[in-house]
């Protein structure tokens, strides 16, 4: 027997009319009827809750307006459609019917992540951006292990080059190389006596070189890598605020304003220095990398959190109709009957 969905809704004229003709269609063309109320969940009524009555039968659907004459020709349609996969269907075909008349382990880890992803991805991006901050406060305590151990870590992803790194607990919170140009701060070589990193033994320097009581101790990731999860992070609490509503920013004005910028400021940078040296050395300030590096995260983050949600409420939406329809669900409110 086919399994027939009708998505409705109260004091919907044409949903109680189409729920009429499915229950007279009953003894024609036999078939299991759920009624679902469109507006008992939020995925059903964005995705249906302009088109009430909507009926779902196999691979066919028909959204209003339509008459009782089609509705039968999609009902047999699906029910001739099901007999020929019967009878000719192997054990694979038997397996995949199995499954879709019960609720899996699989159903419900679906289910669960459908609606908790953001969840995951915020803590996820917390706990990433938060160890980096953590190591130079371990450092402060005297816990240097744990705080080693993250720098470690960190450093098979980021360069850690401490003239392009947060500081905590010190004097300034950068130390810029003097190319940079910026006033009014130490620079990495008068706060620390290293040298500028203008070669391969002062770049490693600039790396191993973690802190101490006066200049305070580096994160574990650079300061674009912060400014970058950060924008991630902060977009991804916005999002979970506004109910996950926000629709995705255009991929010209993530080109625009996410990726052009960051890709200027780092490439310019890198074009200038040996080995390649290009044109005159250049050296991009804080202030840039972190503005840079912000607007790519956030902008990455408003793309692809909104499609990652459309994706997302697809599955609720199916893996809750399937629930209601192996609970027998029926509408919250009784359809008129004459």
């Amino acid at each position: 027997m086919i399994t027939v969905t009708l998505y409705s809704r109260a004091d919907c004229h044409l949903c109680e009319q189409v729920h009429q003709d499915l229950l007279a269609l009953q003894s024609e063309i036999p078939h299991k009827l759920v009624v679902i109320d469109v507006d008992s969940n939020p995925d059903f009524q964005r995705a249906y809750g302009l088109d009430v009555p909507v009926v779902e039968v196999g691979p066919y659907k028909l959204r209003a307006p339509f008459e009782k004459q089609e509705l039968r020709i999609t009902l047999m349609a699906a029910h001739d459609r099901k007999e020929q996969l019967d009878s000719i269907g192997g054990p694979e075909y038997q397996r995949l019917v199995q499954q879709g008349q019960s609720w899996t382990k699989a159903d419900g880890f679906a289910y669960w992540l459908s609606n908790h992803y953001l969840a995951i991805f915020n803590l996820f991006v917390l706990v990433y951006l938060g160890l980096p901050i953590l190591a130079p406060a371990l450092m402060k305590v005297g816990w240097q292990t744990p705080a080693a151990l993250i720098y470690r870590v960190y450093g098979t992803m980021c360069h850690q080059w401490a003239f392009r790194t947060f500081f905590l607990f010190g004097e300034q919170p950068d130390y810029p190389r003097a190319a940079a140009g910026v006033k009014g701060v130490l620079t990495f070589s008068q706060a620390t006596g290293l040298g500028e990193g203008s070669t391969a033994n002062e770049l490693i320097a600039a790396r191993e070189f973690i802190g101490n009581e006066k200049v305070g101790y580096k994160m574990a990731l650079c300061e674009r890598d912060i400014a970058i999860w950060g924008g991630i992070l902060l977009f991804g609490l916005i999002y979970a605020i506004s109910g996950r509503r926000l629709p995705a920013l255009p991929w010209y004005l993530w080109l625009l304003i996410g990726i052009l910028p960051i890709g200027i400021d780092g490439l310019t940078q890198l074009l200038s220095q040996p080995p390649l040296s290009f044109y005159p050395f250049r050296e991009s300030t804080p202030f840039l990398r972190s503005l840079t590096g912000g607007l790519f995260g956030v902008t990455t983050a408003w793309f692809g959190y909104p499609m990652t949600e459309l994706t997302m409420a697809e599955t609720r939406r199916i893996m809750a109709a399937k629930l209601l329809r192996l609970k027998g669900s029926v509408l919250t409110h009784k359809p008129a009957t004459g």
